[in-house]
């Protein structure tokens, strides 16, 4: 993989990957930013939280789970100090659909976390994870009714 940032100006650089899709990254006023793009270390919580939603939603769909709505969310606090790095994340996954496994969805994030989720298996090295679901039965007419939820496990640095 190769990518590029360019600067543009004060503290603003677009990021080329080798897919082409650029992005816009800055930092805030504080920082001699302007606030026209995304923060790097909120750029690499975003490749957490879909490269593990990419893989679990993709073995939900090889499992024939009937998913209406899919969202994973990270919440990865930093270090009081500099270079004020991630010191754990919290992933929670929410399903929504009809009749979905809670056991088809263990196993997809199990799957994700272990095996096929580069991001997450390189950081979970750097810090630990812990990993949650919610499992909502769609019920249709945008109401959700709640049917599981639990932890899978916590991966912890090796």
């Amino acid at each position: 993989m190769k990518v590029a940032v360019q600067w543009k100006e004060n503290m603003t650089f677009v990021g080329t990957p080798d897919s082409g899709f650029a992005v816009q990254m800055d930092a805030d006023s504080s920082f001699g930013g302007t606030n026209k793009g995304v923060r790097p270390m909120e750029m690499v919580a975003l490749g957490l939280a879909g490269c593990t939603g990419m893989d679990v939603i993709s073995i939900l769909q090889k499992k024939r789970q009937q998913v209406t709505g899919f969202e994973v969310r990270v919440n990865a606090p930093r270090s009081a100090e500099h270079p004020k790095v991630f010191t754990r994340a919290l992933i929670t996954y929410i399903v929504t659909g009809r009749n979905v496994d809670e056991a088809a969805l263990l196993r997809a994030i199990e799957l994700a976390a272990t095996k096929y989720c580069p991001a997450q298996l390189m950081l979970a090295q750097v810090f630990p994870m812990e990993l949650h679901y919610e499992i909502y039965e769609d019920e249709g007419e945008g109401i959700q009714r709640l049917t599981y939820q639990g932890t899978w496990q916590e991966l912890s640095v090796k």
